[in-house]
């Protein structure tokens, strides 16, 4: 097996780069993103790579640009074990989150992934509001999610735990692991077959690296204790994807802060599949779900069938992508609007250099 072939190349890839293809260039795919440079491995071995200008400026926007996951076409400079990063293959799914600050922009944590695994840590504040948005942005993501609770040996009722979080995962297979005694280690295996990529998202802390070391089956990754209170120390500063024994790739990445939700219309009605499926049942086909006759989650809403959390969360979540869909479409309107002003003061000028001759 070459070593694209152990990285997940395919036949598909193969069709995608053809265009690509020559002598000067060869395929790779991104292992770690640097500021400014890239790790990528390819069948020549890892070359760090750099980005040129016109990859750059001939993006739409910074998430067409390379990261941890993509498939890429390099120029290499063999006297350096250094390249140039010349293409980007098409994305089969990517997870994307809204940046951080306030402008709305898309900001993609990984590329290529069959699995997205959603950790969250049991001796911490298990917030089901919170992998509600993990589970949106997975289900987005066109990957597989997968909810893994870490650190099961320091929660009293870890079985409770898995049962509470069952009822907002939608059918979505739900782990409770610890590290330290093996549990439930097996159970994350079988979801890890060779050729496959997964990767690891959640808050600091949680416990992915020391997932990914136990894995791996060594200290691929820096770890620290757990604090004096119960929670983990963050460190992981990149991401990073490495290869596991059995022939699956994994991401570990850094902790996420805050998970402000991208574009994802899919993924909510995914996510919330037992709620969006009630609507069906409603009465009128344009209710509102507020309290007209024959309402379908208000009768779920009184009969428990539904908790008051769970749509309350869906309605929060929904509104918060409404208010997203309602900036892109100001910002795509400005941005018609500066090229149409831009193109009109082309036209005029070519005008006047003919009125000239």
């Amino acid at each position: 097996m070459s070593e694209l072939e152990s990285l997940g190349w395919t036949d598909r890839l193969s069709t995608l780069y053809e265009p690509f293809a020559g002598d000067d260039v060869v395929a790779g795919r991104v292992s770690v993103q640097h500021r400014g440079a890239y790790d990528v491995l390819t069948d020549h071995g890892e070359l760090r790579c750099d980005v040129p200008r016109r990859l750059v400026h001939g993006a739409e926007t910074t998430a067409d640009l390379p990261v941890v996951g993509d498939w890429v076409v390099v120029a290499p400079r063999p006297d350096d074990n250094a390249g140039t990063i010349t293409a980007v293959l098409p994305r089969f799914t990517k997870f994307s989150r809204k940046t951080a600050w306030q402008a709305a922009e898309e900001q993609v944590l990984a590329a290529n992934i069959d699995v997205a695994f959603l950790v969250a840590s049991m001796n911490e504040d298990l917030s089901l509001r919170r992998l509600e948005r993990y589970l949106i942005l997975a289900w987005e993501s066109g990957a597989r999610p997968v909810i893994v609770l870490t650190k099961a040996d320091l929660h009293a009722a870890p079985e409770a735990a898995v049962t509470e979080v069952e009822t907002i995962a939608g059918g979505v297979p739900v782990i409770a692991i610890s590290s330290k005694t093996g549990t439930g280690l097996e159970d994350v295996r079988e979801q890890l077959t060779a050729g496959l990529t997964a990767v690891l998202l959640g808050s600091s802390g949680v416990g992915k690296s020391t997932l990914v070391n136990t894995l791996a089956g060594e200290e691929l990754l820096a770890t620290q204790e757990i604090r004096d209170d119960g929670k983990g120390r963050h460190t992981t500063t990149r991401r990073e994807l490495i290869q596991l024994p059995g022939g699956a790739l994994i991401i570990d990445t850094p902790g996420i802060r805050e998970l402000q939700l991208w574009v994802a219309d899919d993924g909510i009605d995914e996510a919330f599949e037992d709620i969006t499926a009630l609507f069906a049942s409603c009465k009128f086909s344009d209710c509102a779900h507020d309290r007209e006759p024959g309402c379908a989650v208000h009768v779920a809403l009184d009969d428990g069938s539904l908790s008051a959390g769970r749509w309350e969360s869906y309605l929060k979540l929904q509104a918060e992508l409404e208010h997203l869909d309602r900036k892109l479409d100001k910002r795509a309107a400005a941005g018609a609007r500066k090229k149409w002003i831009a193109l009109s003061k082309e036209a005029r000028e070519n005008m006047r250099m003919k009125g000239n001759r």
